[in-house]
């Protein structure tokens, strides 16, 4: 995944509100896109202007990433945190695959039709 850079005025915000980290967090696979955004330092009471920049950047991302969702039906996801301290982006990847254990095999047994 490309990583794009942020917009000057989603930077300056965040650093004034003392946000640390930037996390993008998009899923799909079953042809929907989805994307949490996390600020950190994360505390769960911190106010409308958070949710305001949280909401404006999502808008962002979703116009900045173009995330479909679209695969095979299988989960997976891509992770884009943006450290606001060290000035460095770094990415993340998962999927969640099919694991087949070995088959455990026996004799076929038909039951007769007679009574």
């Amino acid at each position: 995944m490309n990583i794009e850079p942020l917009t000057k005025n989603i930077y300056n915000k965040a650093v004034a509100m003392g946000v640390t980290k930037i996390v993008l967090s998009f899923s799909g696979g079953s042809d929907q896109g989805y994307l949490d955004v996390t600020l950190y330092p994360w505390e769960q009471d911190r106010g409308s202007e958070f949710s305001a920049l949280e909401a404006e950047i999502e808008n962002w991302a979703w116009d900045a990433y173009c995330y479909s969702g679209a695969g095979d039906g299988s989960e997976y996801g891509d992770e884009i945190i943006y450290d606001l301290v060290t000035k460095k982006v770094a990415t993340r990847e998962w999927c969640m695959v099919r694991q087949d254990k070995r088959s455990d095999e026996r004799d076929l047994k038909i039951e007769s039709d007679d009574e």
